[in-house]
Order: structure tokens, then C-alpha cells, then sequence
């Protein structure tokens, strides 16, 4: 594949604070590159970078002549009186067919209503609306920034679909493991943890994990054969070595420059994690909460009904569902702040309950971080122990030169710390977790993660990363935001199936159908008849649904336009179905 992108020796800094340096990169036709590193390693910048947005300090960004680039920022504003298709309709490229292409779009992105105004979408929508709008644009690299924040579950899972069938390349910023490992083709890491500030794999997250432990653990190697010469030649030198010669002089600034080596090396070894550990009250109670039949509405829609299920010590709930599904609701109706509609919520007595919210908006962004981590003092009690406030903020990579500053200058995973470490000094007895990954790198991800796993007493977790729901949960709910609900053993249970690729064998002739019934069943020899058939149908009607597309008074008419697409990716599926289940058909046959 040809290079479509490349960047060579890229630095930047924001004032006195170096970002990265000499960072180089090339991008190939049809890449999917999974960009990852710790909170405040320039991913955003670099990205911005690579889209024209941010001028880097020193380096060059190289595109291919006539190559189009469409970016989506991990927050997108969008004027809130403009409809959905006029967004989108600005953004896509002047041509005979840009109503349709604008159609088709809208219908990939699940808009069944191109009139709604931006300003009325939720977060989600939001983010499909700045993706609709990029696809427009018919780029040959896509650039996302956290594209799964604020998308439900469903809405990451048509993400992935959608970057893994494309035909551009694509660049995406994301702490979402499974999206790394499902639609990555090569994954970089932006860390001062490598000699250039970047290691990139080619593969999945999976393999990217296989090559950077083997790289890191040669790196290891390195540290310690030169701590081993290191060593010999601080022994020479306390021998009393004499600069008087050429060679000793040369011997003696070969000494320190091994120092300063192994220093570097040992620096970028040296890993930076948060300590995240939750504290319980130790209660021995074998029922914390019980939900009976609990029902709720909001603005007159029912979210869910007869909600019925025990906690207790070590459970572990996980609760998914679109957007608006009911999710953070029904955390409200368990920590109390909201009653339900109907139903009976029972709770031991004096039960501690920690929530950590979703909308992290109840600290004063003018507050300095020193008064965001200890309220109180200069001093923190965790587990019944005291702690400087500097002390407390380092367990979570803030420096002190830190806490002076106001919340608000704080990136998104460095105040998701934050309310970590407040909801850390709340000993409890149930966790409430509303989206609590957010903004989190992968290295704070894991160490969250273990120590989700050791707290004995429950959890609630409301989370749109399936790695953690995976990992986490003994139960989930899942929620239909209809007022339907349903309880699952494990995630596999209720993520759809993979779709079948599309097989198109060629029309059997009639002896080989009249064998074939002798190896399908009664059904099958039946369904194996009446398959040409149906196809031809299929096709039929995929043929009068392109037509209808071209109508005059459909093309003038966006919501008639917006149907017109929908129905013929409706029979597209339909053909594609039938002729997958005529391949499973003949495969069985000559299986």
C-alpha cells in the first residue's frame, strides 16, 4: 500500500512543558493506526498535529497530493440551531449526487430525522453527527479523538464496523481496548518510556502488548548491563584514576557519559502509574440492597420496570444500554437521591454508598487542585490515617507545582483523578460508578480495574467499555430504555452476532439441488428449492429501491430521501442474507 501520510521529527511544547519530541510516523492507504499513551502525552496535540489544526515547534507533516483529510474532535460543538442534514450537507463535497451521498450518510449514521437540530442531540448523537460529518467529506484519512466517548455500547459497535469496512485510512486516539483490539491494524504508543517518544506495532492491541513487553524488557537488559559498567567504572575511578594521560582523560568522560546513558534509560523504565485503592467499611452483612419490582419514569417515559435483584458482598452489577436507556437513573434511585415510581428498594442499616457521577461538574473549576483533593486542611485521612495533601496528590501523578492550579486548567483524565481520589476517602459499603473510565488512560484503566476486582463489598457499574464489563461483572442488566430489562450471565450473551461476510456461490445446476437433499434436512431441502427464487426477489426489490432514490420529488424531499436510502439498505441486507444462507447451504451439502 502507498504512503498516504507521513510526519517526520515532530516536537512541541506549551511553554516551559515539553509535550514530545521527534516523534516520526507514516500513515499507508487503509491503515486503521490505534494511537494510545498516558494522559497528558500530547495524543490530542499530535493529532491536531497530523489534521493542520496545530503547527508543530520543529518537524513536517507530509500529505499526498490531492489527499483529503476530515478530523473529529473528541468534544464536537455544533450551532444548535442548525439541522443534522445541513451540517452534514456542508460538509460533504459539491457534485450531481450530493443530496444522495448526504442520505446515504445520515442512514449509515442511524438518523432517521435529517430536520432535528443539533442543538436537541444527546452527547452520543452528537458524536454521530461529527462522524456523519467527516464521512461526508469522502476523506482518505479519518482522524478521531476518543470516537467512542459518549457512544452507548451499540453506538461503539457500529463504530467499529464502520472503520473496519472503509476504504480510507484512519488514525484514532482511544482507551477503548476492545475497539484497539477489533479495529486496529497498528497501534502506537506516545511515551517518554521510548528512546523517540513513540513505539508502534503492526496488528491489534493484542499483538502491539506482545512486541512492546518484548521491547521493554530488552530496554531492561540495557539498564542493567550498563548499571553494570556503570559500576566497574565508578570502582576505576575511586582507584584514584589520573586525567593525566589522553587515554584517562578520554576513559574518565566516557564514565560520565555512561552515567548520563543509564540515567536516561533508567528514567524511561521508570513507569508512573495512580494508586487507586478503594476503602470498605468491612461490613459482614450478606444483604446490602434489594430491588423489588422497581419501576421509574422520567418526563413522562417509562425507562424500566420491575427492576428485581439482591446485592451483597463481592457483587457485581453491570448496567448497559443506549443513551437515555435509564442507566444513570436507576443509580440515583439506588443512592437515594431520586425515589421510584413503584416498587420497594430495601437497604441495610447505616449503608455507606459512594457514587461517582458521570457529569464530574460539582467541583468549582477556579478551585486549585490542593483544596479539590483535601477540602479540609493540608491533610487527607485514608484509612484512618493521616496524608499531606502533596503526598495524596502524588499517588495520583499530580506533581506539586500542581496544586496551585484550578481544576479547570486540568485535562479530562487528570480530573477524572480527582474524583477518584475524593471518592477513595468515603469508605463504603456499595460503589456506584457512573461511567467512571472516561478520560482515563490505559495504565490508571488497569490499576482501577484491580482494584474494582479486590473490593469486597458491591458494585454498580454503569460503563460503555466492554473490557471492564468483561473483566468486572457477576450479573448484567441490560436495559431497552422502553421500560424492558433483561438479565445476563456475561456480555457475550447480549452483543449481536458477527455479520456473515457476503458469499455469492454460483446458481446451482438442477442435479446437483436434487442431491443436495439428501444431506439437508426436510426444511433445508425446502429452503435449498425456493432460494433462487427468493434471491432473484431480493434483487428485485433492491433494484426498485435505487430507482425510487432518483425520483425527483424524493431527491427534492430530505426526509422522503432519508426513507428512500434506509429501504435500500434494508434490501441491500436482504440480498446479502439470502446469499449468505445459500453458501451455508452448499457448504453443508458438500461438507
Amino acid at each position: 500500500m502507498a504512503v498516504i501520510l507521513t510526519c517526520d521529527a515532530l516536537s512541541k511544547s506549551f511553554g516551559s512543558r515539553t509535550v514530545f519530541t521527534d516523534i516520526s510516523l507514516s500513515l499507508h492507504d487503509e491503515d486503521r493506526l490505534g494511537i494510545i499513551g498516558p494522559n497528558g502525552a500530547g495524543k490530542s496535540t499530535f493529532l491536531t498535529i497530523l489534521g493542520g489544526a496545530t503547527d508543530p515547534d520543529s518537524g513536517v507533516v507530509s500529505v499526498r497530493k490531492g489527499a483529503r483529510l476530515a478530523m473529529v474532535a473528541q468534544d464536537p460543538v455544533f450551532d444548535s440551531n442548525r439541522s443534522v442534514v445541513d451540517i452534514v450537507t456542508a460538509a460533504a463535497p459539491e457534485s450531481e449526487d450530493r443530496e444522495v451521498d448526504v442520505a446515504k450518510v445520515l442512514s449509515r449514521a442511524g438518523f432517521e430525522d435529517p430536520s432535528t437540530l443539533a442543538g436537541s442531540l444527546s452527547g452520543g448523537w452528537k458524536k454521530r453527527l461529527a462522524i456523519a460529518e467527516a464521512l461526508a467529506a469522502k476523506p482518505d484519512v479519518l482522524l478521531l479523538d476518543e470516537p467512542t466517548n459518549h457512544l452507548d455500547v451499540e453506538g461503539i459497535l457500529w463504530l467499529e464496523k464502520l472503520i473496519e469496512s472503509a476504504s480510507f485510512a484512519s488514525v484514532f486516539i482511544t482507551h477503548d481496548r476492545y475497539f484497539l483490539e477489533n479495529a486496529s491494524t497498528r497501534v502506537a504508543e506516545i511515551n517518554r518510556a521510548y528512546p523517540l517518544g513513540l513505539f508502534a506495532a503492526p496488528g491489534n492491541y493484542s499483538k502491539f502488548l506482545e512486541k512492546r513487553a518484548e521491547f521493554l524488557k530488552s530496554q531492561k537488559r540495557e539498564q542493567d548491563a550498563l548499571a553494570n559498567l556503570v559500576e566497574r567504572e565508578i570502582e576505576w575511578l575511586r582507584r584514584g584514576a589520573k586525567a593525566r594521560t589522553r587515554k584517562s582523560r578520554a576513559r574518565i568522560d566516557a564514565a560520565m557519559e555512561l552515567q548520563e546513558k543509564l540515567a536516561d534509560v533508567a528514567e524511561r523504565n521508570r513507569k508512573g502509574t495512580a494508586t487507586v485503592d478503594f476503602a470498605a467499611t468491612g461490613r459482614a452483612t450478606k444483604r446490602l440492597i434489594a430491588c423489588d419490582k422497581v419501576s421509574k419514569s422520567m418526563g413522562g417515559k417509562l425507562l424500566f420496570e420491575d427492576v428485581t435483584f439482591v446485592l451483597g458482598p463481592g457483587s457485581r452489577l453491570g448496567a448497559m444500554g443506549s443513551n437515555g436507556s435509564g442507566k444513570t437513573t436507576l443509580l440515583r434511585v439506588l443512592a437515594g437521591e431520586i425515589e421510584p415510581d413503584n416498587g420497594e428498594i430495601r437497604r441495610a442499616e447505616n449503608l455507606r454508598v459512594s457514587y461517582f457521577e458521570q457529569n464530574r461538574d460539582r467541583i468549582d473549576p477556579e478551585t486549585p487542585l490542593r483544596r479539590a483533593l483535601s477540602p479540609d486542611g493540608d491533610t487527607v485521612i485514608f484509612r484512618d490515617r493521616p496524608i499531606h495533601v502533596a503526598g495524596w496528590a502524588a499517588r495520583f501523578l499530580f506533581a506539586q507545582e500542581q496544586l496551585d492550579l484550578p481544576v479547570s486548567r486540568l485535562s479530562g483524565g487528570e480530573r477524572a483523578r480527582v474524583h477518584i481520589a475524593r471518592l477513595m476517602l468515603q469508605p463504603a459499603d456499595i460503589l456506584l460508578l457512573d461511567e467512571p473510565t472516561n478520560d482515563l488512560d490505559i495504565p490508571t484503566l488497569e490499576i482501577l480495574e484491580g482494584n474494582l476486582a479486590e473490593f469486597p463489598g458491591a458494585i454498580v457499574l454503569v460503563t460503555h467499555d466492554r473490557y471492564l464489563l468483561d473483566r468486572l461483572s457477576t450479573f448484567l442488566i441490560a436495559m431497552d430504555g422502553d421500560g424492558g430489562v433483561e438479565y445476563l450471565a456475561e456480555l457475550a450473551q447480549w452483543e449481536p452476532k458477527p455479520a456473515v461476510r457476503k458469499i455469492a456461490p454460483s446458481k446451482p445446476a438442477a442435479s446437483a439441488r436434487v442431491g443436495a437433499k439428501k444431506k439437508l434436512s426436510f426444511h433445508e431441502a425446502r429452503e435449498w428449492d425456493r432460494m433462487e427464487e427468493l434471491v432473484l426477489q431480493a434483487e428485485e426489490a433492491l433494484e426498485k429501491s435505487r430507482a425510487q432514490i432518483e425520483l425527483p420529488d424524493v431527491v427534492s424531499d430530505p426526509t422522503k430521501l432519508t426513507l428512500a436510502v434506509h429501504g435500500m439498505d434494508e434490501s441491500q441486507a436482504e440480498v446479502d442474507r439470502l446469499y449468505a444462507r445459500w453458501a451455508e447451504l452448499e457448504a453443508k451439502q458438500n461438507g
